[in-house]
């Protein structure tokens, strides 16, 4: 109990934070007119405190397994040359091996009709901004972030066998969670040649539209959006923003009912 607590605080310091950077940054660049505290804001602050606590819960379990697989049974060569590697380039390589897991995952939760009644939730926001990012069922950002972790432990890039705490995998997790407040954002900024190797709000932006069916199911990743040139499902015009968003789908417009909606037997 003492740990939630101390969690609690936290997640309540970083949300502070987080809103003496975007909210003022929001109101001076704002892509759309919208309110600060818009349609269903506190939903979405509930959330954050939810997916900040439970997926990490539910990951605990298949991630320790898989850890002790790894240590127990594929101690080889090659797990030692990727654990003698440096740093920075093991850095870099979980960006890219995460980043793949996390695409398909993503993909496969628009894709698959069983994921998508999680990942609705996500989508049915229909006013774009930073705390959007926290709005999902925790079940669906526990099944995207083991789409992404566990590519990230089979190929040896974080270190499971280790007496300390390996800080590649909680960088890759840091790097991600900041970086996603930041493409869904409520700014109207376009960073020219850089948007072709970073994601940004704009690419983003789009993956949330809900203007015509030929504009959605692109832009799945969430830093690297060569990945979707790669696999066939970017797109990103040069001067135009959507217009609306959310989905046609109804969705209830109340906390429980979005995590109850998609277990409902249908």
């Amino acid at each position: 109990m003492q740990q939630y607590i101390v969690d609690i605080l936290r997640l309540s310091i970083w949300l502070v934070l987080l809103m003496a950077f975007f909210i003022p940054i929001e109101r001076l660049f704002s892509g759309h007119k919208q309110k600060i505290l818009r349609n269903e804001f506190f939903i979405d602050l509930a959330y954050y405190f939810i997916n900040s606590l439970l997926p990490k819960l539910l990951l605990v379990i298949p991630i320790s397994l898989l850890a002790y697989f790894l240590h127990s049974f594929l101690q080889s060569d090659f797990y030692i040359w990727m654990a003698n590697m440096p740093v920075k380039r093991r850095l870099l390589l979980t960006l890219v091996v995460g980043e793949f897991g996390t695409y398909w995952g993503h993909r496969w939760s628009h894709e698959v009709p069983f994921l998508w009644r999680f990942h609705s939730i996500h989508h049915s926001a229909t006013e774009m901004d930073w705390l959007v990012n926290t709005r999902a069922h925790p079940l669906d950002m526990f099944f995207t972030r083991m789409c992404g972790l566990i590519p990230i432990y089979l190929l040896g890039l974080a270190q499971p066998s280790a007496n300390e705490v390996d800080m590649v995998p909680v960088f890759y997790t840091l790097f991600g969670t900041v970086w996603s407040f930041v493409i869904h954002a409520n700014v109207c900024w376009r960073f020219g040649f850089l948007e072709k190797i970073i994601s940004t709000p704009a690419f983003h932006h789009w993956h949330h539209t809900n203007d015509s069916p030929e504009y959605i199911d692109k832009n799945y990743a969430a830093i690297f959006p060569w990945m979707d040139k790669i696999f066939g499902s970017f797109y990103l015009p040069k001067n135009r923003w959507p217009e609306k968003y959310g989905i046609d789908a109804p969705t209830s417009n109340t906390l429980v009912g979005q995590l109850l909606q998609p277990l409902e037997v249908k």
